[in-house]
């Protein structure tokens, strides 16, 4: 696996980033802030392409598997896009003619992988779905592997919108299920990681494994959750009977927790329908609070992070948090990393539209 943040490229920046506590949001430089209501956000290197990272990461994950050029050739892409900033400096008519499977195709070909199998755009479940949609490509024998590749920049568009939407957080810093919270932050995020069949290859080393995933929708308001987390809580079941576990089974929940009133308590609401008297019992952390939203990047940066703290036996911290909110009745890992030798982990993401998305990761 291999991924970019705010902290900056690497899987060693990014374990070093949630384990400090120190959030990485920093003055936007990318691009002019003054009119927005903040200019804050978990940036890397301002000059940043986000093609040019997408193809150094999966060249690197692959490097990482330890796959030979047969084994790529033969393992097809699938894509969770964000546009590139500098993409809109461009013409209206040539933004036009670049199709968002190009993007994929041309990764394919550069990395010397076998095709492009599919591109997602779905928002903020884009990489999370995209990683769902892998493993069950391999579950049906369709594949032995995918990569799964996604980027998210920061850019003036969806800074834009945020701050139109007034859903940026103006004291600068995104504290998820706290009393005051008052919004997101972005955040810079790509990564790649490869999904095989456990049994593809002689004497493999897998980091972890994807043993359950899940997607629901709700279909309850075009930007706003289901207040009582109807959807995720489908994705949650759906992906525990997948795994084969409980509630109780689980050592872990890296949250969606964007930070906003409404997403942490309808949040909230989805971890008791679906973990009933275990949900203040599992540890929970969103860890968004320190490298911001990643948008459609937001699931495979949070994969990484799932896999560090099964390989760590160390959970991450929810960053920011002021106090407790009664709509938010969590088990939350606050001021420290709280040390415990996890053997399963949920992820969670949710999109506007309704969309959940529910990934059980387990150590190896």
């Amino acid at each position: 696996m291999a991924v970019t943040s705010g902290y900056g490229h690497g899987v060693d920046a990014l374990r070093e980033g949630i384990y400090s506590g120190v959030p990485a949001f920093v003055p936007v430089t990318r691009f002019d802030t003054a009119r927005y209501r903040m200019g804050l956000a978990a940036q890397a290197d301002a000059g940043l392409d986000l093609d040019t990272e997408l193809a150094l990461l999966t060249k690197e994950a692959c490097k990482q598997a330890g796959l030979s050029a047969d084994e790529r050739a033969e393992a097809p892409v699938v894509l969770a896009r964000h546009a590139d900033p500098l993409v809109s400096r461009l013409p209206r008519t040539e933004q036009e003619t670049r199709p968002i499977s190009g993007t994929a195709q041309w990764l394919s070909q550069t990395c010397g992988l076998g095709g492009a199998g599919r591109t997602y755009i779905n928002a903020c479940v884009a990489a999370s779905a995209a990683l769902a949609d892998a493993a069950a490509m391999i579950a049906s024998g369709r594949h032995d592997r995918v990569v799964v590749a996604g980027g998210h920049l920061v850019d003036a568009e969806s800074f834009t919108t945020f701050n139109a939407g007034k859903a940026l957080a103006v004291d600068g810093r995104l504290r998820s299920f706290s009393a005051g919270r008052k919004g997101l932050l972005l955040g810079d995020g790509a990564g790649a990681v490869v999904l095989e069949a456990a049994d593809s290859r002689p004497g493999m080393q897998p980091l972890a494994q994807l043993t359950g995933w899940g997607m629901a929708g709700d279909a309850y308001h075009v930007c706003q959750p289901h207040p009582e987390g109807l959807g995720m809580a489908r994705a949650i079941g759906i992906a525990l009977r997948r795994a084969g576990l409980g509630p109780a089974d689980l050592d872990y929940v890296n949250a969606h927790g964007t930070g906003t009133p409404y997403n942490d308590a309808a949040e909230t609401a989805a971890l008791h329908r679906a973990f009933g008297e275990h949900a203040e019992r599992v540890p929970v952390s969103s860890t968004k609070s320190m490298h911001g939203h990643a948008l459609q990047a937001a699931g495979l940066v949070e994969f990484v992070i799932c896999v560090l703290a099964l390989q760590s036996g160390s959970l991450p911290i929810n960053s920011g948090y002021l106090g407790p909110d009664p709509d938010c009745r969590l088990d939350l890992v606050l001021d420290s990393p709280r040390q415990r030798e996890a053997r399963h982990v949920l992820s969670l993401n949710a999109a506007f539209g309704g969309a959940n998305t529910a990934l059980v990761v387990s150590a190896a």
